[in-house]
């Protein structure tokens, strides 16, 4: 079902781009692929996105219940879940994002080893419809024309390092790959002037100071963004360099989205306080209307008073 459902349409969505793309370059087409496919995905990863901004944004209302709960756990619980329906945030709401993103990670993973490993499954993977497109035809008799590089430049079915052999080419994709998973990770963290090391946390709860669980998880997120560039350097360097150029792409597209997600959060905030000044302006405007309005009202009513008793 997995193969039938998830790898057979994203192989034959990456057949198509191939086969369109000019000069059916396979790098070329991986990169058009990864982008579409992020593209696809936009709204699921916007939602997600915001949704951890939130979570973010509340860090320090929690930790103030925590403070005010003094350890009593049910109480605590009760009051953050009140906090996260106020505030609107779901806090299993990235969730089923996390699984939909995993899923297609481990289709497209297959996906690109198929045609790395087997070229002719271009072909015989292939719906029939695509098996009609002048390229898909073509190639079915001269597999051999199946260019599996980057512009010529990285042969994309060649790993990094091969039995103690190195291929520079692939070497500078691997680490690239890894460099944006870096950069990925690091511009989502909380940033805080008055954050400490997970050391010195350790260092303060052994001398009897109560450690807060939500500044030890800040401290481990921070450290843990170079954890997932090291594991996809080591995964990668082994693997064909086509998985670390789609690692590459679809990490350098997702440091952009979440750039565009942050800055829609700053030029909202922005609004927010302009808004503010400008709702302060015109109160003051209305009162010294009302208050004329008011006045001219009391000359009319006592004016009144005044012919009613004549």
């Amino acid at each position: 079902m997995f193969t039938a459902f998830i790898v057979k349409p994203l192989f034959n969505f990456l057949a198509l781009v191939l086969a369109l793309v000019p000069g059916h370059n396979f790098g070329l087409a991986l990169i058009i692929f990864t982008i579409l496919i992020r593209i696809l995905l936009w709204p699921l990863l916007r939602k997600q996105l915001h949704q951890n901004k939130k979570m973010m944004k509340l860090q320090p209302e929690i930790k103030k219940i925590k403070a005010a709960t003094k350890g009593n756990k049910q109480k605590e619980n009760a009051m953050i879940m009140e906090l996260y329906k106020e505030k609107g945030v779901n806090p299993l709401g990235t969730l089923p994002i996390l699984i939909v993103n995993l899923i297609i990670l481990i289709g497209l993973n297959s996906v690109v080893s198929r045609i790395i490993h087997d070229p002719s499954t271009i072909v015989s993977f292939s719906y029939s419809p695509l098996r009609n497109l002048e390229f898909i035809k073509h190639l079915a008799t001269n597999i051999h024309l199946f260019d599996h590089t980057l512009f010529g430049i990285v042969d994309l079915g060649r790993t990094a390092i091969n039995k103690g052999h190195v291929y520079l080419p692939a070497l500078i994709v691997v680490i690239a790959s890894a460099v944006i998973q870096y950069f990925q990770g690091a511009q989502l963290l909380p940033k805080s002037k008055d954050q400490r090391k997970l050391r010195d946390i350790m260092k303060a709860a052994s001398k009897g100071e109560q450690a807060d669980q939500t500044e030890i998880n800040a401290a481990i997120g921070r450290n843990t963004k170079f954890l997932l560039p090291f594991m996809i350097f080591i995964v990668t360097i082994g693997l064909p360099a086509a998985l670390s150029l789609y690692w590459f792409t679809g990490g350098l597209i997702a440091y952009l989205q979440q750039a565009t997600v942050l800055k829609e959060d700053e030029e909202e905030m922005e609004n927010m306080a302009d808004g503010k000044k400008v709702t302060s302006e015109i109160p003051e405007a209305e009162i010294v209307e009302k208050k004329s309005t008011k006045s001219k009202n009391t000359k009319k009513t006592s004016n009144n008073k005044v012919k009613k008793r004549r």
